[in-house]
């Protein structure tokens, strides 16, 4: 490029603290769909530093175009195959399952590890909608607080939501710092299974004893009614099935780390394992596995099945388009220079990188409310800062997962996610603060917390 862009450090950072305060703005005090207050954001950062419009213009194609090509496939594939587990009853047959074969003492654990599997292929709120009237079952049946069941629940579908692929949070942060996606899931599941024990099955015992919330009147209505006839898939079926893209993704990065390590008797198998566990590869096989397995075998049309995965594929378009907005910001804080200047200032005063991902996402979970924001806009930073591409693999995933915890934690009046809660559970707010909210706290934590410890081990 011909133009000279030479901007100081100060101006950078100054129209980068006045871009994200704009953001911040547009979406909590004029309720700006975040797109449009993203894109806004990013203008506003590049005609302040002074970038030529040309620049500013390549700079919102790259965004949208590279983080698009990362993950929409993804992201639509994921939205599919959970629309055909939850409309078989997949997700209930794991849970019913699970509920009887640990019994009703240790339902609590049953609950909490269902909410982890199906919450990987199904968004945050249809997989709390499917499985809470398990949970309120269960509190009918003994008598007891449906905290007591619904918090292990909760802390399942929490961790899913924030540390596992294929769910789009943790990817579309993955793709954006390049990180190793088989990292990510093995890290991911165990960040995530210490996250549910503490927060969902320690923590949900101590607000069970704590707190006797009934079952609610709204749940009560429809609980006893009789449900549609149909023919349930098998759980060795259903689960299989979950964690075909997981075990394909996974043999992919173990193979190839052990040819690095001398172990040539791989090599003739690994272009094969490679292609299928490229992600979208991977995440096809296990969709089209639904549709034949949960779908026509249990005899739903090729109609019915079509409809519902286009339904299906309509918040997974609102998600996709938040986060180009996110690469957006990505690109234009990497071409006008500021996540050089973060970066050096990172480096001068020895601040770990994990940390600073953690604190980013934070800010931002706390001020917007949104998860998938807090995850885009803080994968958008760190994604400009240049050392990030001199980190190894196992320290990328880690960021990750950092980026993950702090977008988790401190759920509050400006996340969805606290009023669905509150209103499926038929508690007050301050309640929902002292139960949802100290539980999102816990989850993204401890994830941060196991993340910095694989960092320094590793």
């Amino acid at each position: 490029m011909d133009v000279v862009f030479a901007p100081s450090g100060g101006r950078l950072i100054l129209f980068a603290v006045i871009g994200v305060a704009f953001l911040l703005m547009l979406i909590i005090k004029f309720k700006l769909q975040p797109l449009l207050a993203i894109l806004f954001a990013a203008v506003l950062i590049g005609v302040g530093v002074g970038m030529p419009p040309q620049m500013i213009v390549s700079s919102i194609n790259k965004g949208i175009g590279n983080t698009l090509q990362s993950i929409a496939l993804l992201v639509g594939l994921g939205s599919m195959f959970g629309a055909i587990l939850e409309l078989s009853g997949g997700a209930e047959t794991i849970s019913t399952t699970l509920v009887k074969t640990f019994g009703e003492q240790k339902s609590v654990w049953a609950l909490g590890i269902t909410g982890l599997v199906i919450s990987i292929p199904v968004f945050f709120d249809a997989g709390l909608i499917i499985l809470i009237p398990l949970a309120f079952g269960l509190a009918k049946k003994t008598g007891k607080s449906t905290l007591l069941y619904g918090i292990p629940l909760l802390g399942g579908l929490a961790v899913g939501h924030a540390f596992i692929p294929p769910t789009p949070g943790p990817i579309l942060v993955a793709a954006m710092l390049n990180a190793d996606l088989g990292l990510v899931i093995a890290l991911g599941l165990v960040c995530g299974t210490i996250a549910m024990v503490l927060g969902g099955v320690l923590f949900g015992a101590y607000v069970g004893r704590t707190y006797h919330i009934p079952v609610p009147e709204h749940a009560q209505a429809t609980m006893d009614l009789s449900k549609e006839n149909r023919t349930m898939p098998s759980f060795s079926t259903v689960v299989a099935i979950i964690l075909t893209p997981l075990v394909l993704i996974l043999l992919n990065t173990a193979s190839d780390a052990l040819i690095k390590n001398g172990v040539e008797s791989l090599q003739p198998v690994q272009p094969f394992l490679s292609f299928v566990g490229t992600p979208f590869i991977a995440l096809t096989i296990a969709t089209l596995l639904a549709l034949l397995l949960l779908g026509l075998k249990n005899h739903y049309t090729l109609e019915e099945l079509e409809k519902v995965m286009t339904k299906s594929l309509e918040p997974a378009g609102i998600i996709l388009l938040v986060t180009a907005g996110g690469g957006v910001l990505r690109y234009m804080l990497e071409d006008s220079g500021i996540g050089r200047v973060v970066g050096d200032f990172v480096s001068a005063n020895n601040l770990p990188v994990i940390v600073v991902a953690f604190i980013v996402a934070l800010a931002v979970r706390i001020s917007v409310g949104s998860a998938t924001v807090a995850m885009t806009m803080a994968a958008g930073l760190m994604a400009a800062m240049p050392g990030i591409t001199a980190l190894s693999s196992i320290d990328t995933a880690c960021v990750v997962m950092a980026v993950a915890g702090g977008a988790t934690c401190a759920s509050h009046v400006n996340d969805s996610g606290f009023w669905l809660v509150k209103s499926l559970f038929g508690i007050d707010e301050k309640l929902t603060f002292k139960t949802w909210t100290i539980l999102e706290t816990i989850v993204g934590g401890t994830g941060f917390i196991i993340a910095c410890l694989v960092s320094l081990i590793f």
